[in-house]
């Protein structure tokens, strides 16, 4: 109990933001919405009062066969007035509204779009990417249907009560006394019901959503099943997921089967009462016969109504329940963020430095402490070392993917923390060690590093990657499309496109993680000679663990464990007795790693 009531608690808090967003996105568009909520009044209140005109025809006709054509018409005439007005309220909301809900639906997926590109690295590291997307859909899905449910339900279900309590009321005041009492009961038993109710439907939003993530897991690692034959494993695993989501499911079910018990039976109390009431005050002469279509037409109204509050209130609240996973992602600060009147960067000699860097990962502890690197304009440097050591730390920080916790990194003197972060990156350029394409054609991945680029640039820049041998190959050419994450591809295809983002870049600062891993021997020597041109000129800071391709930087950097443990050229550091490099190179020179 005590996991439910901290799940309700945050539930109420993320709910509050996410009504608050919802309603900043909606009063965007202030007139459309007026337009629609006065449609709404106009049609739910003449609706509402089409009970009252057949009261007066039936009035009309209790005087007996005798009664003139002309006492009747009137009644007949409210009827047909009300009808109008009722069409005419209903399509005039319903076709605002046909503008107004997809306009800001769109503008909520461009919201969470949009604040999602801006959190860090970290973040997206640990988020899968499946249960990222399907959060954006379910966000702008439930804005749909909650404000479905309070235009077209909830809304109408207000306007409609006051409506009859006004007409009930002057007719009889006890009438109107019973129908706020009963309505008043029915609505705290829905809402009460609905909130105990609430846990279950987090809980359940929660499973749906592991469900989501762990099947869009498995697919992606498709090939890793069948690879080590997890086939069975990942097929157990996700029944016992999906057997959770069934648990919480039913309880919810079994949940709203009762509560739809209870309100039933109170339909039923009320209407009993209500039709005993009126035959008293008939027998006194107070009501009349036309009364009785009057309360009859309103129980069948609000009884519809009313039926569907209950699963209307439910449903916004499981609605909410699925917005606020979104929502809590909105309101979770972004780790990287740009200074206050950040400046831009401005790259004149190319002098990188790290001056006592401390760094550690939330999870993995620390690693750097007091890290100090200086890498001179235009200077080739090469950083090596065990895995685990720093190297890709220290791209990732001059990247500012993330943010160190002491010390400074600068550019030309210029503090990374107080640039813009598009400037900063776009200053530098990276080849991963595992690039991952767009699916989109291939000239468009190249194009990419710079959008301005003309087909021709496009292709210069492939050719110096030797791409566009094999691009040239496929049927379609450049304009082939490349699969998700570049599936179609070769490992070592997909390097060379990286590369030729990078050609194509022209940044001044360069940065290759292991350029080379993924190529075979022939493509290596040809794009070695296109990355000694790329980095003719640009300050070159390179990872590797084939030291036969770092062989001609001017400097080597070898770290182990987050310090700079020994630094030369390769000449030199093959000299230090006892040496990591040294010991690294006769390892990899006697044939053991290649």
């Amino acid at each position: 109990m005590a996991l439910l009531y901290t799940s309700l608690i945050l539930m109420k808090t993320l709910t509050r933001e996410t009504l608050k967003i919802y309603l900043k996105h909606s009063l965007r568009y202030r007139w459309v919405l007026s337009v629609i909520v006065g449609g709404i009044v106009v049609g739910t209140v003449a609706d509402a009062l089409v009970p009252l005109a057949y009261k007066k025809f039936f009035d009309a006709l209790s005087t007996g066969p005798g009664v003139a054509y002309e006492q009747i018409l009137p009644a007949v005439w409210l009827v047909f007035a009300f009808g109008v007005a009722s069409w005419l309220g209903w399509r005039v909301a319903t076709f605002f509204n046909n503008f107004f809900q997809p306009r800001v639906m769109v503008d909520l997926v461009n919201t969470c779009f949009e604040y999602l590109q801006d959190h860090s690295y970290g973040f997206f590291t640990d988020s899968f990417t499946g249960s990222l997307v399907k959060k954006v859909t379910r966000y702008a899905n439930a804005y749909e249907d909650i404000s479905d449910q309070f235009f077209w339900s909830m809304g109408p279900i207000l306007i409609r009560i006051i409506t009859m309590l006004v007409v009930l009321y002057e007719r009889l005041w006890i009438l109107a006394a019973g129908f706020l009492l009963w309505t008043v009961v029915y609505m705290a038993f829905n809402y009460k019901f609905t909130l105990y109710k609430l846990p279950y439907d987090i809980r359940s939003a929660a499973a749906d959503t592991e469900v989501g993530a762990h099947l869009a897991d498995t697919v992606t690692n498709n090939i890793n099943l069948k690879l080590f034959g997890g086939r069975s494993r990942e097929i157990a695993a996700h029944k016992k997921i999906t057997q959770k989501l069934f648990l919480f499911r039913k309880i919810s079910w079994d949940l709203s089967s009762i509560v739809e018990a209870g309100q039933a039976g109170l339909m039923v109390i009320f209407e009993l009462a209500m039709l005993l009431l009126a035959v008293k005050y008939w027998k006194m002469g107070i009501l009349t016969l036309g009364d009785f279509a009057l309360i009859q037409g309103y129980l069948l109204q609000i009884f519809g109504r009313l039926w569907d509050f209950g699963r209307n209130i439910r449903r916004i609240y499981q609605r909410l329940a699925d917005a606020d996973e979104m929502t809590e992602i909105l309101e979770t600060p972004h780790e990287v963020r740009d200074a206050p009147r950040a400046g831009e960067m401005s790259v004149r000699e190319g002098l990188i430095e790290f001056s006592k860097v401390n760094f550690a990962y939330a999870k993995a502890g620390e690693v750097l402490q007091d890290f100090s690197l200086t890498v001179k304009p235009s200077e080739r440097v090469a950083l090596i070392g065990p895995s685990g050591g720093g190297k890709s730390t220290i791209v990732k920080l001059l990247f500012r993917f993330y943010d160190i916790q002491g010390g400074k990194i600068t550019i030309d003197g210029q503090d990374i923390a107080k640039v813009s972060q598009a400037s900063l990156r776009e200053a530098l350029a990276l080849v991963p060690q595992e690039p991952i394409l767009f699916h989109r054609s291939l000239m468009e991945n190249i194009r990419y590093a710079r959008p301005s680029a003309s087909d021709e640039d496009v292709i210069v820049a492939a050719k110096a990657a030797h791409c566009h041998e094999f691009i040239s190959a496929f049927p379609e050419g450049y304009q082939t499309f490349v699969g998700e994450r570049g599936v179609k591809l070769s490992g070592g295809e997909r390097q060379r496109v990286a590369i030729a983002r990078a050609i194509l870049k022209n940044a001044p600062i360069l940065v290759l993680d292991e350029a080379t891993s993924s190529l075979d021997s022939e493509s290596e020597r040809y794009i070695q000679d296109a990355l000694r041109a790329l980095m003719q000129g640009r300050t070159t800071i390179v990872i590797a663990h084939r030291l036969s391709t770092i062989m001609q930087m001017d400097r080597i950097i070898v770290l182990e464990a987050g310090k700079v443990i020994e630094e030369g050229k390769h000449k030199e550091l093959l000299k230090v007795k006892k040496g990591l490099y040294q010991k690294l190179w006769h390892i990899q020179a006697g044939g053991f790693s290649v």
